[in-house]
């Protein structure tokens, strides 16, 4: 199955406050900046990219934990410097709101190594 891409939303906070924040996530930041590319700056270009391309990819359900039916997706993306990384996320068929959510995304197996690695 895929998710049903006029009915996703994502969040810019999912990014701005915690994906793409070095304060909040340090290696989670570092893999998406490094792996494709994107941080605060181009969050855009980010979200347009998972909107351009989550039809692609199958959407794996994951359970209802009572608040709704969650999917994972594994997706590969070319990101703004034009490399290409596997990034899973995960989303919310919200049975309140009927909001189908993102609420999680991250690099799978970044290749950049992690903050410690790097000295940031």
């Amino acid at each position: 199955m895929h998710l049903d891409k006029t009915r996703i939303r994502i969040p810019l906070e999912k990014f701005t406050q915690y994906a793409l924040d070095f304060e909040r996530d340090k290696n989670k930041a570092l893999a998406f900046q490094v792996e494709l590319g994107y941080n605060k700056a181009n969050v855009a270009a980010l979200i347009a990219n998972i909107y351009a391309n989550i039809g692609e990819f199958q959407a794996v359900p994951k359970g209802d934990d009572g608040y709704g039916m969650r999917y994972e997706v594994i997706m590969t993306l070319i990101g703004a410097n034009e490399k290409k990384a596997t990034v899973l996320t995960a989303w919310i068929d919200d049975k309140d709101t009927g909001e189908l959510r993102l609420i999680s995304a991250y690099v799978d197996n970044p290749k950049g190594g992690n903050v410690d690695d790097k000295g940031i």
